[in-house]
């Protein structure tokens, strides 16, 4: 992560310098030390350039003088305008300006001290590459800027509020990280090592193996695993950080699948590689729970996440099998490639079962039905709870993560009926999301719970603000916008 320090709002002596400007008001006190000292070149060149400081905008004045190697501005719009996206948004530009400097600072001493801090947590996720198995880059095409200075007024103020987000940032890089991994180096026991090495966070960490789900009554997600070489795994994460609070923990649930070749209804072959990121819903889970953790949050609050791979063999699940779940439920498999809801029947069963959670919420890359519904601008929410869903719905606008409430209901229910089983895993093309949603529930019980489909949303084709192209850790700040603001003490 992108190592970044604060200090109070003086000219550097050298580098590169991005000034964060309001188009609004006095001019921050940085700019103005800025243009005094290089003559005014700074008010010439905008001047010169017709900047207008509007949202967005941004003018590069090189070799201004003052031993600065270059000034860029950057625009925030209106003061009354500006908010914590806004600044988030100014902050991956910054990030965006400064990279392929070896010294560079960013001047926020124009914001508020909140907003001053979500401007720095805007530039480190920004910074945020994946390059592990990269040997032949050239040097040019790498970001240089590996320390950023944050310039700031009210320093007691913004550094005080930066703890808290940089452990929310740590979060989001674990997910990212665990995203972005090949299904040939991420497999389910090296996933489940991985997590249990976070216990150093202060995570309490259990490993279920496949003798160990076989006694608990897994047949749904052990079947999904038959496919396969590798064994799979369960790992639960307990995160206490409110031990006199005696109310049943939150809980949060993440599919798992390393990578779904969709066993024996095999995928297409166009797009398969995306399928190492079929388990992004349980990566958001870790990462969410190692930002819980990392910022000390005043909750108890449990992560349980299955983690199998979907393969094809002599031993693979087949269409028209039947298998038992870990709530007694039997399930006709009318199509192997509807296999996340199998991973997460008995992972939701037994979440319910044995915390008797106060909520619930799942994530996966469930259905790429929610992608024709919605696109990739927001995920899929599907719920039992009203005031759950106007509670995610909340805390995806406040962090730039939105969702959409679909409908749920008993006549999409129907379409799951079997001929010779309890219910099947599919209900047709019609509304597939919402019958995957419909099916889910059946394993909750009656725990206020939300199912999130990030199909469309855990995976990136292009930059975004904060968001470099790849994986995103959708669901990471938004769950901590949700525990934060209804869930601690």
């Amino acid at each position: 992560m992108l190592d970044i320090d604060f200090h109070a709002a003086t000219l550097p002596e050298k580098g590169a310098l991005v000034l964060l400007v309001p188009e609004d008001g006095e001019r921050p006190a940085l700019y103005l030390q800025a243009d005094e000292a290089t003559q005014g070149a700074v008010s010439r060149g905008l001047e010169a350039a017709e900047f207008s400081f509007g949202k967005g905008k941004s003018c590069v004045l090189p070799g201004p003088g003052a031993g600065l190697s270059r000034i860029v501005v950057i625009g925030l719009g209106k003061r009354s305008e500006l908010d914590v996206s806004a600044a988030e948004a100014a902050g991956s530009a910054a990030w965006n300006a400064l990279k392929t400097s070896t010294i560079g600072a960013l001047g926020i001493d124009g914001l508020a001290p909140e907003l001053a801090a979500h401007a720095a947590l805007g530039a480190v996720l920004a910074s945020y590459r994946f390059g592990l198995y990269r040997t032949t880059q050239k040097p040019e095409e790498k970001p240089r800027l590996a320390h950023l200075s944050v310039l700031a007024s009210s320093l007691d103020s913004v550094q005080a509020a930066w703890p808290e987000l940089a452990a929310i940032a740590h979060g989001v890089f674990i997910t990212r990280d665990l995203v972005s991994e090949p299904a040939n180096i991420l497999t389910p026991a090296v996933f489940a090592d991985r997590i249990a090495a976070l216990s150093s966070l202060g995570l309490e960490i259990e490993i279920f193996d496949p003798e160990q789900m076989a006694e608990l009554g897994f047949g749904a997600l052990l079947g999904v695993a038959m496919g396969s070489d590798l064994p799979a795994r369960m790992a639960v994460m307990r995160w206490n950080g409110a031990p006199e609070n005696q109310e049943p923990p939150i809980a949060f649930v993440g599919k798992g699948v390393t990578f779904d070749s969709g066993g024996i209804s095999i995928k297409p072959a166009g797009g398969m590689e995306d399928m190492k990121w079929d388990m992004a819903g349980a990566g958001t889970v870790v990462g969410l729970m190692a930002a819980l953790a990392g910022r000390k949050a005043r909750v108890n609050a449990v992560g349980l996440v299955g983690l199998v791979e979907n393969m094809l063999s002599g031993r693979a699940m087949r269409p028209g099998d039947v298998v038992k779940s870990a709530s007694g439920q039997t399930i006709e498999v009318l199509n192997t490639d509807a296999e996340g809801r199998l991973v997460l029947a008995d992972v939701l069963w037994y979440a319910q079962d044995r915390f008797k959670p106060r909520a619930m919420v799942n994530l996966a890359t469930l259905t790429g039905a929610i992608i024709v519904a919605l696109g990739h601008e927001h995920a899929g929410l599907f719920s039992n709870n009203d005031e759950l869903s106007v509670r995610l719905a909340e805390a995806g606008l406040a962090v730039s993560e939105k969702v959409w409430r679909m409908p749920m209901g008993e006549p999409y229910d129907k379409s799951l009926r079997s001929d010779i089983a309890d219910m099947k895993n599919i209900g047709g093309r019609p509304g597939g999301s919402i019958t995957a949603a419909q099916f889910l529930k059946r394993f909750v019980g009656d725990v206020p719970w939300a199912h999130l489909d990030i199909a469309g949303t855990a995976w990136s084709s292009k930059d975004a603000p904060g968001v470099p192209k790849g994986a995103t850790a959708f669901g990471v700040r938004l769950l901590d916008r949700l525990v934060a603001a209804h869930y601690e003490d």
